[in-house]
């Protein structure tokens, strides 16, 4: 389903077409179908006043990548000639780092977080976001809102899968790999009836071994983050997710020495 669905949305990129949508009860009667030329309706936030359900239907219907949500900054970036040394590419967590701590990104770090997404969604947009940016490295954070089931059931391989075809994506272009560990939670308030910690412990295993075979770097927040029962420690996460500015200064050391580590630091 999963990748069906990521297919479909990717037809909504490019021309204008005459068809237009006609089915009782669709929000977006009228609109446009197949192959458009301007694919950038706005898009809900998770937690805004729209609700989780209108940001579930705008993804999985409208925008499943969220291509743009970064499409002008990418732009603005390119045309600068700003050299790019490291893109962090992942969910709310990589998303709200840069509120809580604008000062780690500057000096050719930066910050593609999307609020909500799962793996596939990032796979979507790494060419857009990741890629076209010609960063030397790029750092991976994902897998929450897989385990979450954002958008839809899935299996630990396909995530796993994900994850490596962005590696693979990253290495084919001459972009080195910073594969980091997915931070604790012992729930996920948006989706209750998960049970989130033996799934996080499991991926994080063979995220780091992943890294290992493939010669990646793995920077480990999880264990500087997690209580030995697998949840975030007091005062490091607003609702047991999410870090709080406590949380991010735990991890921006982390963060970078696993750059040093990768690239030559300038």
């Amino acid at each position: 389903m999963i990748r069906a669905v990521s297919i479909a949305a990717l037809t909504l990129v490019a021309f204008p077409v005459a068809a237009q949508t006609n089915v009782p009860g669709d929000p977006y009667a009228g609109d446009p179908v197949g192959i458009v030329a301007a694919p950038c309706p706005a898009h809900p936030s998770p937690t805004d006043g729209a609700g989780w359900e209108a940001w579930k239907l705008h993804s999985l219907t409208r925008d499943f990548g969220q291509l743009c949500r970064y499409r002008a900054q990418n732009e603005q970036l390119k045309a600068s000639n700003t050299p790019v040394r490291v893109v962090f590419m992942g969910d709310s967590i990589t998303d709200n780092w840069i509120g809580a701590d604008a000062g780690l990104f500057t000096g050719g770090l930066v910050d593609r977080g999307i609020s909500g997404q799962t793996t596939p969604q990032m796979l979507v947009r790494f060419r857009e976001d990741v890629i076209a940016l010609k960063p030397r490295a790029v750092h991976i954070m994902a897998g929450t809102n897989d385990i979450a089931g954002n958008t839809g059931a899935s299996t630990m391989e396909i995530v796993e899968g994900n994850i490596a075809s962005m590696a693979d994506l990253a290495r084919a272009n001459g972009i080195k790999v910073i594969i980091a560990s997915t931070p604790p939670a012992a729930a996920f308030p948006w989706s209750k009836d998960k049970q989130p910690v033996p799934q996080i412990r499991a991926l994080n295993s063979w995220l780091e071994a992943y890294a290992a075979k493939n010669g990646f770097t793995y920077v480990d927040y999880y264990t500087a983050l997690a209580t030995p029962e697998g949840a975030m420690k007091p005062g490091l996460a607003s609702d047991g997710v999410h870090p709080t500015p406590a949380g991010y200064a735990v991890m921006r050391p982390l963060a970078l020495a696993a750059i040093r580590r990768t690239i030559a630091a300038k």
